[in-house]
Parts: structure tokens; sequence; C-alpha cells
């Protein structure tokens, strides 16, 4: 009844609130707008972490050219920074003019916010100048020290400004209580609305979703820069380069998942009605898209590591297992892919005995697609650790002890989730829910493990040889731009699960929409409306990617980076 009210209210006060724009109508200027500007901003918030991290790198190892791929990371930061701008005061300019009601009723509780937003904005603008244009002046002793202060100076104001923008569109989704659409009651301070139920597991999803974002982008910009290469030198520097955020990206995405775990779980806790809209309801077959679209990256990445070993001398040693991994990826798939019920004619439900397939009621709930998951994370976390052992004989004393203890990790592991699979097909839906929590924790314990042991083991390791940068089949730069454009498509999908969600509501249970635009769209528009985002990003990432490679021709005049020259090929 109460919602009733608050519709019959909303409707009777409606002139004013909406605005009209040609031929797409409001909500979809407001979604592209919205979009295409997040995805600028996810890449702007995800290359300045690895430009910092590889300059720490070269900084403490002494590698020159770990510095300058940090420099040319943060060379497409400064393009890309400028669109996210021009995109973001055109998603406001939509708002305050196509939803004015809805942008008053924001503006009302985060008024402070917003500046203080703006405030750091226009800081993390000059830390980027300096940073960027300061590079080769404060480039040697101490200087050098300074100049990466200000790299993390610039994470540490995007990170604030992502966490002020997540408290609005968290509280859209999680509003504390008592809020009403004339504003907050006196006891719920503007932090309050902050730092809402779904506030922290956001923050956590999109950064890590940002680092993995960056990371494929700038790993694609790498191939392309790969497959325009006219010299072995260049062809050897972008081939290291795309490698190194391929592996960045994907480290941070073996984990992504468990972020995704917690938010859903947060919004189950807030309120179980979303909850079973999302996973149960109309979106549910969002969700085998998002597993395709997820199956894509773990296979893609998967490939490249496994054609990257043909230029590692000694990695052809484990060569035979790759095809046994591949088998347990595409199975996994599958299982993970596969939707609980199928939409059917009468006729077809007949057939099958009963509204479920026989297959499909075992293999589409989520204990079968947990444990799918969580294998195909030990599977690629196995890829690189084979990628890493590729060149390298271990001189301990204890190498095979050491060796069979990570081996039992990954077996334990791996026992642990698929006895917890299927162990929660024979208890209740409330007690299965927190099995995955055991699974994941299997999981993590045996990276954290493997990894630390990995450490000691290949410490004073013999190299097998050098490894051939610059010497990969062209075919695998591709495997970098569908990393890029899958996990670019993913992550528009999920903004629309976020979103959507929310169904009728601006503000979930406190501020309706009652446009002509007020109901979730269906999965086929959205899928339409998300391919076109994506479309324009990618476009104008190609674009950014272009005068990426003008302003090296025209103003740089560095050689190679030393150590990336190609290698001789085996034999030769």
């Amino acid at each position: 009844m109460t919602e009733l009210l608050l519709l019959v209210q909303a409707a009777a006060d409606t002139t004013g609130a909406y605005g009209h724009f040609p031929l797409i109508g409001a909500r979809a200027a407001v979604w592209i707008a919205a979009e295409v500007h997040l995805m600028f901003a996810a890449f702007v918030l995800g290359v300045p972490m690895f430009a910092v991290i590889t300059e720490l790198i070269g900084i403490v190892g002494k590698d020159p050219k770990y510095d300058k791929l940090s420099k040319e990371f943060t060379r497409l930061l400064v393009f890309a920074y400028s669109a996210t701008a021009l995109w973001g005061a055109v998603l406001v300019f939509f708002l305050t003019t196509l939803y004015p009601r809805f942008w008053g009723h924001l503006t009302q509780i985060f008024g402070l916010s917003m500046w203080i937003y703006v405030g750091l904005f226009f800081a993390e603008s000059f830390t980027l100048y300096l940073y960027y244009y300061g590079w080769d002046r404060w480039n040697a002793g101490r200087s050098k020290w300074f100049h990466w202060s200000l790299g993390v100076l610039l994470n540490v104001w995007g990170t604030i400004v992502m966490f002020i923008a997540n408290g609005w569109l968290t509280y859209m989704m999680s509003p504390p209580e008592g809020a009403t659409a004339q504003g907050l009651p006196p006891e719920v301070t503007m932090w309050g609305a902050i730092a809402n139920a779904t506030w922290m597991p956001i923050n956590i999803h999109r950064l890590l979703g940002n680092a993995v974002f960056g990371g494929t982008v700038a790993a694609a910009y790498a191939a392309y820069r790969f497959l325009a290469s006219k010299t072995p030198e260049e062809r050897a520097h972008y081939d290291w380069m795309g490698y190194v955020g391929n592996f960045i990206a994907i480290s941070v995405f073996i984990v992504l998942p468990f972020a995704g775990y917690w938010l859903g779980r947060e919004i189950y806790a807030y309120d179980q009605s979303m909850g079973i809209t999302m996973m149960g309801g109309f979106m549910s077959w969002l969700w085998v898209v998002q597993a395709v679209l997820i199956g894509v990256l773990f296979l893609a990445a998967n490939y490249y590591l496994w054609i990257g070993m043909q230029r590692i001398p000694g990695a052809e040693r484990f060569t035979p297992y790759t095809k046994w991994m591949l088998l347990v990826l595409v199975v996994c798939w599958i299982v993970w892919a596969t939707p609980h019920t199928l939409i059917v004619t009468r006729e077809e439900q007949a057939a099958m005995g009963g509204q479920f397939h026989p297959f499909l009621d075992v293999l589409g709930v989520m204990s079968a697609k947990n444990t799918a998951v969580n294998l195909m994370i030990l599977t690629t976390f196995l890829s690189f650790l084979l990628y890493r052992r590729g060149n390298k004989r271990l001189t301990v004393e204890w190498a095979r002890q050491g060796t069979m203890v990570q081996g039992a990790m990954f077996v334990i592991a791996a026992v642990v989730v698929v006895f917890f699979g299927i162990y929660g097909y024979f208890v209740p839906d409330t007690v299965r829910i927190g099995f995955s929590v055991y699974q994941v924790l299997s999981v993590l314990a045996c990276i954290v493990g493997v990894t630390v042991v990995d450490l000691f083991l290949t410490r004073g390791a013999e190299s097998k040889g050098e490894i051939r940068w610059g010497q990969m089949p062209e075919r695998s730069q591709y495997a970098l731009f569908i990393l890029a454009v899958t996990f670019t498509w993913l992550m528009g999908l999920m903004g629309f699960a976020r979103s959507g969600i929310r169904q009728h509501w601006h503000v979930w249970q406190v501020l309706p929409d009652t446009s002509p635009y007020a109901s979730t769209p269906a999965l086929g528009y959205a899928a339409n409306m998300i391919s076109l985002c994506v479309i324009v990003f990618l476009g104008l990432v190609a674009f950014i990617f272009w005068l990426g490679g003008l302003a090296e021709r025209a103003f740089s005049k560095e050689q190679p980076a030393p150590g990336l020259s190609p290698q001789p090929a085996m034999g030769d």
C-alpha cells in the first residue's frame, strides 16, 4: 500500500520532472553518456595503478625498460583523461535537463560531496600533468622517488573520487533507512547516505574491475603497436608490454569473482526481493550471457599464455599438459553457462517430462556453477605457474619436495571445491550459500600458499635461456583484443544488472520513476544498448591509440628499452 501511495503521489507531480531527447529518448541518451563516461573513468583509474607499480619495479631493480613502460602507459592516460571529463560533462548536462527532479534529489543530499568531488578532480588533473610532463625532469636520483610519489598521489585522488561517486550510485540501490523523496531524516547524515549497505562491496568490486579493465586496454594497445611494428626491436618491446598488461589484468581478474560474491550477498541482505530479481527473476538469463563472456575471458587468457610458452626456452616440457587444462576449462565453461530453466512451449515441456530438463536441473544450480568457476580459477593460476617456471631450472635441494607440496595444495583445493559443490545438493538453500565461502577460501589459500612456496623454490634458479620477446605469432595478439572487447562488454552488462534490479525506482523504495521509461528494459534491448556503448568507447580508444602513436613519433626520440632486443631462436 505504501508503494502504491508513493507512485500515485509521484504521478501527480510529474510536470517538469522529465525532459525529452529526440529519436532515442531520455533514458537511452543518459545510458550512453553514463556508460561511456564510466568506461573511460575505469581506464583512467586502472592505468595509474600499472604505471606506479611498473615504475617502482624499475626504480628498485634499476631497470630502465620498466620506466619506459610506465611512461608509455601514462601517455595513454593523458589523452583518455580529456575524454573522461568531456563525457562526464555530457552526463551531468543530460541528467540536469532530462531528469531534473531526480538530479535535484541527489544534489539535495550529496551537494557538499559534489563540491569535494569537483575539487579533487582538479587536484587529480594537476597531479597527472605534473606526473607525466615532469617525467624527464625528475628521472634520476632522489628526484625519481619524488616523481613516483606523484604517481601514488594520483592514485589516491582517483580512488577517493571513485569512492565518492560510488556513494551516489549505491544510494540509489540501497538508501539508508528513513530516506524519503524529500531527503534524509535529521538523524541520517550525508556520510550515512554515502556509506550505505552496498557502498564498500561496490568500492572493492570496481577497484579490482578497473585494474583488470585498464590492463586489458593497455595490453590491447600493445597488441596494436605489435602488429604495426616495423622492426624486431619494436615487436620485442610491445610483445613484452602486452605480456605485462595481460599478466596484471588476469592476476586481478582471478580474485574479482570473490568481490562479486560479496556484493551479491550484501544485496540479498539489504533486500531479498532485489536479490531474487537479480538471480532468479527476469534477469536470470543475463547470468547465462555473463557466464559465456567470462568463459571467453578465461579461454583467451590461457590461450595467450600457452602460445607465449613458445618463446620461452624449456617451456615446451609443459606443452603436453595444456590439452588437459583446456579440457577442464571447456567442461567447466559448459557447466557455468548452463541455464536452470529453458524457455519452451507446452509440448516441449511435456516431452521433457516437467519444467526442468534432467541435465539442466542438475547443472543449472549454483552448487555446480560455483564449483565450475573455482576450478577455472585454479586452472588459470596453474597456467601462470607453468609460464613462470618455463625457462627455470630449480637448484634448491628440496625442489622435488617443494613441487610435490605445490601439487598437493592444488589437489586439496580442488577436492574441497568439488566436495562442497556435491554436498550442496543435499542441504537447504541457506546452508548451500555458505558453502561458497569455503570454496573461495580454499582457492585463495591455494593461490597464496603456492605463490609463497614458488618464490622460495625459484630462488637462485638457473635459466634455460632468454625469453625470445617478439617471436609471437600474430594470432596471439588478437587474444589480447578479445580480452579487451569482452571485458568492456562485460562491464556494461554488469552495470545493467546493478541498475536494472531497481526496476521502476530511481532510488529504491524512495523515489519512483514515473517517466515513460520506468520499467527495466528487456535483455535484448539492453544488449543492443551495451553493444552500442562498447562500439563508441572502443572507437574512441582506437583514436587515442592512433594519437599515442603520433605523439611518440613526433616527440619521443628514445631508443628501444635495453634488455628487450629479440633473442635468436633456438638452434639459430
